[in-house]
């Protein structure tokens, strides 16, 4: 079950691979997530140290949640992987050129878990080429439709 997505990801990246990855949260996080309070639009992934840490992701404390926190609603949050994915995922960044961009966050088995994706950016023409053709595909299922009512 998904609780918010990066759609602007799919715009603006070619999705290569996608992995799930556990996420280190605090408990007021966990009750703000489950309150739909996340956003993860302008996020991104970064490696350092051979660990996989999200950036930029967006959530906004509950006012009842925590009296006795100081809560940060942009933080570094720490993500959980294999070691083996860690190492895979370092030698395609580092040496292909790829880049990592969280695509969302979703609950599995109770547990809220952040699926990042391995990608590569769109140009300009390519983000044209692909709108070109969700229109022409759009019109041709209108154009079918039309066919189809006339019969």
């Amino acid at each position: 079950m998904s609780i918010v997505q990066n759609k602007k990801a799919f715009h603006d990246y070619f999705i290569e691979d996608k992995y799930e990855a556990g996420i280190v949260l605090e408990g007021w996080e966990v009750k703000a997530i489950r309150d739909n309070r996340a956003h993860i639009k302008e996020a991104y992934v970064i490696i350092q140290r051979g660990e996989i840490y999200l950036l930029g992701c967006h959530i906004t404390p509950m006012g009842n949640a925590s009296t006795h926190i100081n809560p940060e609603n942009v933080r570094t949050r720490k993500l959980l992987l294999n070691n083996d994915e860690i190492s895979k995922l370092i030698g395609k960044v580092e040496r292909s050129g790829y880049t990592l961009v969280p695509l969302d966050l979703h609950y599995k088995k109770g547990f809220i878990k952040c699926e990042i994706g391995l990608a590569k950016g769109k140009k300009q023409y390519d983000k044209r080429a692909v709108e070109k053709e969700k229109d022409w595909n759009r019109e041709k299922t209108r154009i079918m439709r039309a066919a189809n009512k006339g019969k």
